[in-house]
């Protein structure tokens, strides 16, 4: 059974540690029978959260799911923004789930994007 989980320490993830600088680095993980399967490194700021590592393990819904379980929580927090400091590698799957846009590394307004799915199913034809 799949888990999505914030880890209480960044122990094991150095380098995206030094990737955050002085940012307070927060790691959540996809877990499937306790084994982790996938991770998304973060940090939240004043006015965006700021992504600095994402391993899906090539599952694109995996990827899907790690996002959107950080949008939520900034979303929470208030936090309208959120920028992806990811090599280029990662942004074919952002693209193709819209988290971006073009060239863009960021994902702006993100209660409006966590909404969009309620117009959506109240449009549905039943």
């Amino acid at each position: 059974m799949l888990e999505i989980q914030e880890r209480l320490s960044s122990d094991g993830y150095e380098e995206l540690r030094k990737a955050a600088g002085g940012a307070e680095l927060h790691i959540t993980e996809a877990l499937d029978k306790g084994e982790v399967i996938g991770y998304i490194a973060y940090s939240y700021g004043t006015d965006r959260t700021v992504v600095y590592g994402l391993d899906d393990g090539g599952d694109i819904m995996l990827c899907d799911g790690l996002v959107r379980s950080v949008m939520l929580k900034s979303v929470m927090k208030g936090i309208k923004r959120m920028l992806f400091e990811l090599d280029d590698s990662c942004f074919d799957k952002l693209k193709k789930l819209r988290f971006v846009k073009g060239d863009s590394r960021q994902c702006g307004d993100l209660d409006s994007f966590m909404n969009g799915c309620q117009s959506c199913k109240n449009n549905r034809k039943e």
